[in-house]
């Protein structure tokens, strides 16, 4: 069991490493191309509504669902009901995401005026930022309709996974990147606004995400036609699990949409800086967070339906180790590199020293999370698995008002800053919260082997910390360095936190390749 969780988690991190590698590259030429300005604001913005509702309908709330629901059938059935299931999820599941994204593309200016509001006050007093009202009000209604393709994308990626094809639905967000990268390079320049040749490359990528699936469903016999099953038992399951969920899976994609309501009434800017910090923090949480808890949700799920309890808290030791070992020193790392790292990336073009400077004090906040966010990924499937999607709701409305007020307490003193520590704050108090109603249940305790390699851990990340800080350049040298110099620079900085931490788990005691479940 554990050499299979190991290489399944191998094969998702590295799918999603090709996908992660590839947004960077999207965003560099998204910088490039926009920087920081009015131009870049509502194309984010225009992109994260949509990306919102996809976290909610389907690769958050739906796919912890509906999992544990089709494993179970999987085990418990023949393949008939099997396919009967898909089905009628298919029909019934693409009825309403339909409505919803018909309700989108034509209720585009009420989502703007809703979530920027600052832009749409601006509108309504015909002040000078009244203009990206109108064009987020647009822009919507190019990707709104990503929602629909996405939907099914992330239904066939639930299928195959449960089927242990994890990197297909790992590598589909490729096809996303390539196709924004696309829109940059060959559409945007020939319009005047170019921010909307970018929303036709995120239309085409949920287009193409979509068509790439089909043939490996076809491969697996799962390719159904779709029919409406509203009271099918399964579809009754998944639903009466799906509705809580919407929320509690998607906590942290709620306040960042808070983040970025708040931030349209706050300097031109912030919603581009909270972005540009926010996609890097994304770098890491999906090849190791992401990719754990995709890989573990079966696994429990299997667990808990053949009722072998002492390998569900095994396998749970092994997503929290894993967490610890890897988000621990991408924590640090993504800290103390934030502003090499944004130049690198980053810093060209219509992308400045000042903007990395911006964008370099909300990645401080939002990496202070990083941890928090990856535990919440991992402990949140110990309740999918076990068909408990109201627990992580209460703990979620917990959080999300949390968010809420430090948002009001930090956003007047800190600006955009206070809202990235107040998502961060939310994160962590998420995190507690799952960890402490499954320690209340018996369902999963830390143990003490498991405390002894976090202080080892810790260890090794502070040492890595201080060999980082000694052998850091100074600010002059790294604006007097062109980009090659700069890059070099900073892969030798990553190299070398990599070998200091490395070494101080090898002296500890601690093997990372032989890590294997419940050991």
């Amino acid at each position: 069991m554990s050499k299979k969780l190991v290489r399944s988690g191998l094969i998702v991190s590295s799918m999603t490493l090709i996908s992660r590698l590839l947004g960077l590259v999207r965003d560099i030429v998204v910088a490039n191309l926009m920087g920081a300005g009015s131009s870049a604001d509502v194309f984010f913005f225009a992109n994260k509504i949509p990306n919102f509702l996809r976290r909610l309908f389907a690769e958050g709330a739906f796919a912890q669902a509906f999992v544990p629901v089709l494993t179970e059938y999987q085990e418990k059935h023949d393949p008939e009901a099997v396919r009967d299931l898909i089905g009628k999820v298919a029909g019934t599941l693409g009825v309403l995401v339909s409505i919803v994204t018909l309700v989108g593309v034509i209720g585009s200016p009420v989502l703007a005026a809703l979530f920027g509001g600052g832009w749409f006050m601006d509108w309504v007093h015909n002040e000078p930022g009244g203009e990206k009202f109108v064009l987020a009000s647009l822009m919507l209604k190019i990707t709104f309709p990503y929602l629909w393709f996405i939907t099914f994308t992330a239904l066939a990626g639930s299928i195959l996974n449960t089927r242990g094809r994890f990197a297909v639905s790992a590598f589909t967000p490729v096809f996303l990147n390539i196709a924004i990268i696309c829109a940059a390079i060959y559409l945007s320049p020939k319009m005047a606004e170019p921010e909307i040749g970018l929303a036709w490359g995120v239309f085409a990528g949920g287009v193409v995400q979509f068509l790439f699936q089909i043939p490996f469903l076809i491969q697996e016999r799962a390719l159904v036609k779709p029919s409406w099953g509203w009271h099918h038992p399964g579809v009754v399951r998944i639903r009466t699990l799906m509705i809580p969920a919407l929320f509690g899976v998607s906590v942290s994609q709620i306040n960042l949409l808070l983040d970025t309501f708040i931030a349209s009434f706050l300097m031109t800017g912030s919603i581009s800086w909270l972005y540009y910090s926010d996609r890097l923090l994304e770098f890491p949480l999906g090849i190791f967070g992401i990719a754990i808890a995709t890989v573990i949700l079966p696994a429990l799920s299997r667990k808990h339906v053949n009722a072998e309890v002492g390998e569900f808290s095994r396998t749970m030791d092994w997503g929290v180790r894993a967490v610890l070992l890897l988000g621990l020193p991408a924590m640090f790392g993504l800290i103390v590199l934030a502003q090499p790292m944004l130049m690198v990336l980053f810093m060209r073009g219509a992308f400045s020293h000042e903007t990395v400077l911006m964008a370099s004090y909300s990645l401080y906040a939002y990496g202070s999370g990083l941890l928090s966010f990856m535990m919440v990924k991992v402990l949140a499937p110990a309740y999918y698995s076990r068909q408990d999607t109201k627990t992580p709701v209460r703990y979620g409305i917990i959080a999300m008002v949390s968010n809420m007020v430090f948002n009001i307490i930090l956003a007047i003193p800190f600006g955009y800053v206070g809202l990235a520590i107040a998502t961060s704050m939310s994160a962590f108090l998420n995190a507690g919260l799952l960890y402490r109603g499954l320690h209340l249940k018996g369902v999963y305790r830390v143990s003490r082997e498991t405390i002894i390699y976090f202080v080892k851990i810790l260890a090794a990340g502070i040492a890595m910390v201080i060999g980082l800080l000694l052998l850091m350049p100074t600010q002059t040298q790294w604006l007097e360095w062109h980009t090659g110099h700069r890059a070099l620079a900073l892969l030798g900085l990553i190299a070398s936190g990599a070998i200091i931490y490395l070494i101080v788990l090898i002296v500890s005691g601690i093997r990372p390749w032989k890590m294997k479940a419940g050991v």
